[in-house]
């Protein structure tokens, strides 16, 4: 293991001593040495089964057999989600094979980040995370399961899912992938098409026809955004079958990886005499193993506070300053889309994770002595499933990259450092992503132009305003402001600048989008506006220099003058009232700061 892996790894768990000591003596509480729905009473038992065939209710009467919970994001409207339509019967068979019964427990909301982008219903996206843990945490509450199946992919759904595994760490649990669609137009040509429309060059008609030739079926999004980073961090963490994340949805070799995964999960429960609850098996070596993958393929920012979130679901705490420090050890070793032209199933076909798996293990990055769901070891995630003869099997997955511009290796990487900066200064710590900036792009020193919101700047853009170099400052979108929107509409007009010459920035409280490309953006800013953040008191015109090499960010005005300034106050101008908003005042006013998971589940502030 890399020496500086090595010591952020123990610093973790030093930091994490009494909160995970705390954490494993509530799981080891909450499990039974026989069947949990033992402990119901007839009449607890009776509702349990009642709605179940003749079989099933027999052998849910006894105690031998395990009863398996299915919770589920199933949505027409994501595609990534469609194709969990049939998923349950295929589990049901599955785990009935084994002796046991699986019960479908939760239904979870599922929201689109591709659909909201810019619109009102964008300000509920993060918020959905931690409504999606509650949701999974009501199906689980029954007390009737042995072990559960998660079936979830998109940007909130698995952080969401992951917090009530571990809350509910007790239980083994399977995460159960349905993969990406087919590939599309190359996302350098959407990119291409949606500047072109910024530029007014273009008219709707034609967006729209390529957006439809990107997002064209159902399955993930084949960028390496959120959904997809999220699926690789599950991987790695030992939760998903190896190999599992990427395989195509409705073909042969994805339906019996989900039969696979129903079976798996019956091998881990107490009554299988192989017990392995998530919540022992997901520890501080596993967590670091998923932020070390993440920043060695360049993946989602948004993760940066998912991971901090259900590790704190676990007992274990973590911080930006992690991320940064394991980012200047970890390479990065893919170029995936927008770290570079290929997309998800380029990756897939270059070795995938079994290839990516070899290299980061043989380079000395991750934590091979983890339990999984497979057992001990994360060499055998080393292995690719295939089918033989119709039946799964797993064999020696690739030992170099099919294509060396889509997978490189430790040795010689596409950049020696994970492409991650934590930004500190005067303004607070925020999260830069260098992965995918152009050479020349990390440090920009010019005035700012405030924005209250990501509608101003478009409109800025279209008046001919930003012909100019500036850090555009987007304020007000924290997490308690406006519950962290993304605002990744806002790509395309500074993207249009940058291509004319001009040095533009942001920053910003809020989010960007999981696919963040080449506009150098200081984003997750702590504190945010409404919290006491200077970013408040910043006024267009002022200098700010953000510098992605020394991890600067500075607002460059006299600590006199700051003191004499007035702080900005948020206009709530009807933010919070239409499209559900107006529900969700309470958990917007108890989210976290970003550096601690932006959650509103437990005190992360701890």
């Amino acid at each position: 293991m890399k020496t500086e892996i090595l010591e952020i790894t123990q610093r973790i768990i030093e930091r994490s001593k009494a909160s995970r000591s705390q954490y494993l003596a509530k799981i080891d509480a909450a499990k039974s040495t026989t069947v949990h729905r033992a402990s119901l009473s007839c009449g607890n038992l009776a509702h349990g089964f009642a709605a179940c065939g003749k079989d099933d209710k027999q052998t849910l009467q006894g105690l031998n057999h395990s009863d398996i919970a299915i919770v589920s994001a199933y949505n027409d409207m994501l595609s990534a989600h469609q194709p969990y339509e049939t998923y349950p019967a295929i589990i049901k068979a599955a785990v009935k094979e084994t002796g046991g019964v699986a019960q479908f427990a939760a239904g979870v909301p599922a929201m689109c980040d591709g659909v909201t982008q810019g619109q009102p219903g964008m300000d509920l996206s993060l918020m959905s995370r931690d409504v999606i843990a509650m949701s999974a945490a009501i199906g689980l509450s029954h007390n009737m399961f042995d072990g559960t199946l998660m079936l979830g992919i998109c940007d909130k759904i698995v952080p969401g899912l992951l917090i009530s595994t571990m809350t509910f760490g007790h239980l083994p649990t399977v995460f159960v992938p349905a993969g990406p669609m087919p590939s599309g137009i190359p996302n350098k040509e959407k990119a291409r098409v949606r500047q072109q429309f910024a530029k007014g060059e273009i008219g709707e008609d034609k967006l729209l026809e390529a957006e439809s030739a990107s997002y064209h079926s159902a399955g993930t999004c084949t960028f390496f955004g959120t959904a997809n980073s999220n699926q690789l961090v599950v991987e790695v963490m030992g939760l998903h079958l190896p190999g599992a994340s990427f395989v195509a949805p409705n073909t042969q070799l994805r339906e019996e990886l989900t039969k696979a995964a129903a079976r798996q999960v019956t091998r881990l429960t107490q009554q299988s005499g192989n017990y392995m609850p998530a919540g022992k098996m997901v520890d501080e070596k596993s967590i670091v193993n998923a932020i070390v993958a993440l920043l060695a393929t360049g993946g989602s920012t948004n993760l940066t506070m998912h991971i901090i979130a259900f590790a704190k679901a676990a007992g274990i705490i973590v911080n930006f300053q992690d991320f940064n420090d394991l980012s200047a050890a970890v390479p990065l070793v893919t170029r995936i889309y927008p770290n570079g032209s290929a997309d998800i199933n380029h990756f897939q076909q270059a070795g995938g994770m079994a290839l990516l798996f070899k290299e980061l293990i043989e380079g000395g990055l991750l934590h091979e002595d983890v339990e999984t769901i497979c057992g001990h070891g994360l060499s055998r995630y080393t292995k690719q499933p295939i089918l033989d003869n119709g039946k799964l099997i797993w064999i020696d997955g690739a030992t170099e990259s099919g294509d060396k511009e889509v997978v490189a290796t430790v040795a010689s990487p596409f950049k020696v450092d994970g492409g991650l900066r934590v930004l500190k200064g005067n303004l607070g710590v925020s999260v830069l992503k260098t992965s995918s900036l152009r050479d020349g792009s990390f440090v920009i020193k010019a005035p700012a132009v405030v924005f209250e919101d990501q509608h101003e700047l478009e409109d800025a853009f279209k008046a001919g305003e930003l012909e100019k170099d500036f850090v555009a400052v987007v304020r007000f979108q924290g997490p308690k402001a406006r519950g962290m929107p993304e605002l990744h509409k806002l790509t395309p007009p500074l993207g249009v600048l940058q291509d004319k010459g001009f040095k533009v920035a942001m920053v910003t409280d809020g989010r960007m989008s999981g696919a963040s490309g080449k506009v150098p953006a200081a984003i997750h800013l702590c504190p945010e506006a409404l919290d006491g953040g200077l970013i408040a008191k910043v006024q267009t015109g002022d200098m700010i220099l953000l510098d992605g090499e020394t991890g600067e960010l500075t607002l460059l005005v006299d600590d006199a003058e700051l003191a004499q300034r007035e702080t900005a106050k948020f206009q709530v101008n009807g933010h919070h009232q239409g499209m559900g908003r107006e529900l969700f005042g309470f958990m917007r006013r108890s989210l976290s700061s970003a550096e601690t998971g932006a959650c509103s589940l437990f005190d992360t502030e701890d």
